[in-house]
């Protein structure tokens, strides 16, 4: 099993993730402690907010107040509802949570059933929980709940997961056959919005996609050609028409591929995962292959497009574990290709960086204890552009009942 956990400052942020994703009928709660339910023993996010608001109104230091944690047992790890509940519960225990509100979702959103807990990190006088060698006690609890439920440990788990498929192998032989079960696979699972960035996704595994038009009997038409790629990202071999591997991976099904996930980003927040990674790693002002081992350890893939001076002119996000590819641009600007520009070649001071990035995207999703500025905003934003006016109503909320609070101290 593989635990982390993530300090931010927005519960509402946090709720809505998980929510959306309970209304997408791709996750479920599977319990709670201390929060408020409706009548017929339902969840709302009114609810579920007013019952965390006395332990964020008490709080008057802890700048990151939200803690969002998963536990990611492995596939072969058979767990009932109940045997993942009791795991949870008995983990928040044991990491010093047992008393604080919390909900346990069970998340079903990929090839892996995963339990995501909500809760804050003040206890009701405002104290903060003891985060003390956190690290090294979630690893503890971890080791002590793979032994007693007889789970797959981590380092076991994290072996077996580096990409979904293997890269073509020219040595090995069949060429034709490993590229289509790559884009056959990729095509199914994945979403994108553009050829580019579909051809982004296909370059990880050593192969790429081209559009080709022609003319036959006068009518125009448009196909795709996959070709094999070599250590050094030539083409290798003889390339092959779509045709030649099958209709749901030509000019059509991409075509189609590209237009239904434009129409499901109107109707949902996809960005927030892969934004909270990207965002937490540049935090750290780390190196061009400090910054890529990260990723990859959180299952995003990334990459970066040069040209014959070295200057970086696109970048492409590729998050395995949500399906999603990104240009860098899709995430904001300070996700651009220039930035990554300067925060490889030191052009931007860190300080300026991360102010930029707290008012995008506060908190992280894997990395503890990042800054923070505000007392509610952030972690798994329900809009990418423009205001949520229902965090700032809520932000406006919780700054009116501080006022008062102090206001009647005096």
């Amino acid at each position: 099993m593989v635990a982390k956990i993530s300090a931010g400052k927005s519960l509402f942020g946090a709720l809505t993730y998980n929510q959306a994703k309970v209304d997408e009928g791709t996750a479920d709660v599977l319990f709670s402690q201390n929060i408020i339910r409706t009548v017929d023993g339902s969840y709302n996010m009114a609810l579920c907010i007013r019952s965390f608001e006395p332990y964020l109104m008490a709080n008057n230091k802890t700048a990151n107040p939200v803690i969002h944690i998963s536990l990611n047992p492995h596939p072969d790890d058979a767990l009932t509802d109940e045997q993942l509940s009791n795991i949870a519960q008995e983990y928040m225990e044991k990491l010093g949570y047992g008393k604080q509100p919390y909900l346990i979702y069970k998340h079903m959103d990929i090839d892996r059933s995963h339990i995501h807990i909500v809760s804050v990190r003040v206890d009701e006088n405002g104290k903060k929980i003891n985060d003390s060698f956190e690290k090294k006690r979630s690893d503890n609890i971890r080791r002590e709940l793979e032994q007693k439920y007889n789970l797959l440990p981590a380092q076991k788990q994290k072996q077996s997961n580096n990409l979904p498929l293997k890269p073509v192998d020219i040595k090995a032989g069949d060429v034709k056959k490993q590229v289509s079960g790559i884009a056959k696979s990729l095509m199914k699972d994945y979403h994108f919005q553009s050829i580019n960035e579909y051809r982004a996704l296909l370059n990880i595994y050593n192969v790429t996609v081209e559009e080709v038009k022609g003319e036959v009997r006068d009518k125009a038409y448009n196909g795709l050609v996959y070709s094999a790629l070599d250590r050094k990202g030539g083409k290798a071999g003889n390339p092959f028409k779509a045709s030649l591997i099958g209709r749901d991976v030509g000019y059509n099904a991409l075509q189609e591929k590209i237009a239904s996930f434009k129409q499901s980003m109107k109707e949902k927040a996809v960005y927030g995962r892969t934004k909270a990674v990207v965002s937490s790693c540049m935090k750290r002002n780390p190196s061009r292959k400090q910054f890529e081992k990260e990723l990859a350890g959180n299952g995003i893939s990334v990459l970066f497009r040069e040209n014959d001076d070295k200057r970086i002119y696109g970048v492409t996000f590729i998050d395995h574990q949500e399906k999603t590819v990104f240009n860098g641009s899709r995430l904001g600007k300070e996700f651009s290709a220039n930035a990554f520009h300067n925060l490889f070649n030191g052009g931007n001071r860190r300080e300026d960086r991360s102010a930029s990035m707290d008012k995008s995207f506060a908190g992280s999703y894997n990395y503890p204890q990042e800054s923070a500025a505000e007392a509610v905003a952030g972690i798994f934003p329900m809009e990418q552009h423009g205001d949520n006016y229902e965090e700032i109503a809520f932000t406006n909320r919780m700054k009116r009942k501080k006022k008062k609070r102090k206001g009647y101290g005096l």
